[in-house]
């Protein structure tokens, strides 16, 4: 066997779909059920180290005595790991296998958590306090990549054809929960016990179960027998190589800057929001609400397009309406944002943003997969994803320097003593333009065969029916 399939084999253990396996049943295993709750668990658990100081930005500026461009650095390094590492994740979910990126993902993920437990202690100099929670947040985000570009590895490598939207749909949607829990969480728990400390401390604790169930209950990196086609007959390329195929597939490319730039814009949204609102009188209370809603839209959403797309295979059509539908959200939203009570309709606006946006990332996703097959599912996730990391850090960058300080606010219950008192209204309107174009280039120029639903319908006839 020569170098390039001496290569797939290592990918996530498929060399022991060898020939014996296509002539046998696809069997699926109650396992995939247990290892799909650890990653939905894990990405969860990111997801509310990632976005933990967002709705509280102001009061943690305060806390941590630093500058608010500073505590937008808490969630901005996520974006700037994601960008420089996430080529590597790629690979090492393909080459290295899905349980070895689950554990070590957990560790890092559990060892950063606990680290900026560790910089709240009263015995840590000031001057440490924000290096160490800045040092817990780096190694939380060098676990994201692993974990956020799981769950198309996980869906086709565990799940039959019929399940895997859905299950694609559970484990991404669990990140999306993991933001609403910090929304909500975030301004209570400081509300009630006004320290940062005990914050901390309580979203370490998803984070270190986390971590035990993976390292003890994920024992092996494969099922035994495949649950679909697709998983019999492996690419045989190249890390690099598929990376190129990739870069050279019209399709995929559109999709990649499309959808990674509705990616960044959603980025921007989570992580500006309580900025945004708090200087037209809108608590802190009120903007993790905003925040909630949206995910919970989210995520219902999620679930019944990922029904509907296992049933359907309308992938495309799909992602094309939700996009037009979010972009309308968004120019809505940049308008409200800037009333002032206005509650209700911030909140609707909001839920409708959710309702379209989030919950088309796992479809959008899966759609990557179906236009570049056979290329590795990790490879295809992650380049996406890497595209939308740094188009938010950009998008991130320009707003902020889109927005001017204001003489006046007399509406702003901004904490005082930072420089929160800003204007949104030109950055938020860049930021619904940004959402437009996007969607307007997708709509119009994105075309795919769904090559990996091809392949499954020549390859065998065969179904999953073996439950083990």
């Amino acid at each position: 066997m020569d170098d390039a399939a001496g290569s797939a084999e290592s990918e996530d253990g498929r060399s022991h779909l060898d020939a014996r396996n296509t002539a046998a049943e696809f069997r699926v295993y109650k396992t995939r059920l247990f290892i799909l709750f650890v990653l939905c668990l894990l990405n969860c658990s990111n997801a509310m180290v990632w976005l933990t100081f967002a709705p509280v930005a102001d009061q943690t500026a305060q806390y941590l005595r630093v500058s608010l461009n500073l505590v937008n650095w808490l969630s901005l390094v996520y974006v700037v790991v994601a960008i420089f590492f996430s080529l590597i994740t790629t690979w090492v979910l393909d080459s290295l296998g899905l349980r070895f990126s689950l554990i070590m993902g957990s560790w890092l993920n559990m060892l950063g958590a606990i680290l900026r437990v560790i910089g709240m202690l009263s015995c840590i100099p000031e001057r440490a306090m924000f290096p160490m929670v800045m040092g817990g947040q780096t190694l939380c985000a060098f676990a994201q990549p692993l974990v956020i570009f799981a769950p198309t590895k996980l869906a086709a490598l565990w799940f039959p054809d019929h399940q895997r939207a859905t299950a694609n749909m559970m484990a991404s949607m669990a990140n999306a929960v993991g933001l609403l829990l910090a929304n909500i969480f975030s301004p209570m728990i400081l509300s009630y016990t006004n320290t940062l400390f005990m914050l901390l401390l309580i979203y370490a604790i998803p984070a270190t179960v986390a971590c035990f169930l993976a390292t003890v209950g994920i024992r092996e990196r494969f099922p035994p027998t495949p649950p679909s086609a697709s998983m019999v007959t492996p690419s045989s390329e190249f890390f690099l190589h598929e990376v190129k195929l990739l870069l050279t597939n019209k399709a995929y490319m559109v999709l990649l800057v499309c959808f990674g730039s509705g990616m960044g814009v959603f980025t921007c949204f989570s992580t500006l929001l309580e900025q945004i609102l708090c200087v037209k009188g809108y608590s802190n209370d009120f903007a993790g609400l905003c925040g909630a809603v949206a995910i919970v839209f989210g995520v219902l959403g999620a679930f019944l397009l990922g029904l509907y797309v296992d049933k359907t295979k309308k992938f495309t059509e799909v992602t094309k309406i939700n996009m037009c539908l979010t972009s309308l959200g968004c120019s809505v939203f940049a308008v409200v944002s800037q009333l002032s009570e206005q509650k209700f309709i911030i909140g609707a606006v909001c839920a409708w943003f959710g309702l379209f946006g989030y919950s088309v990332y796992p479809v959008a996703m899966e759609l990557g997969v179906e236009c570049s097959y056979p290329v590795g599912e990790a490879t295809s996730s992650g380049l996406i994803f890497v595209s939308g990391q740094i188009q938010a850090a950009l998008y991130l960058l320009l707003l902020q320097a889109l927005a001017k300080p204001m003489v006046e606010s007399p509406l702003s219950v901004c904490a005082t003593g930072t420089d929160a008192n800003l204007s949104w209204t030109v950055p938020v309107l860049v930021m619904a333009g940004l959402c437009t174009l996007g969607t307007c280039c997708f709509v119009g120029f994105f075309h795919t065969d769904y090559r990996r639903l091809s392949a499954e319908a020549t390859a065998s006839p065969n179904r999953a029916t073996g439950i083990l």
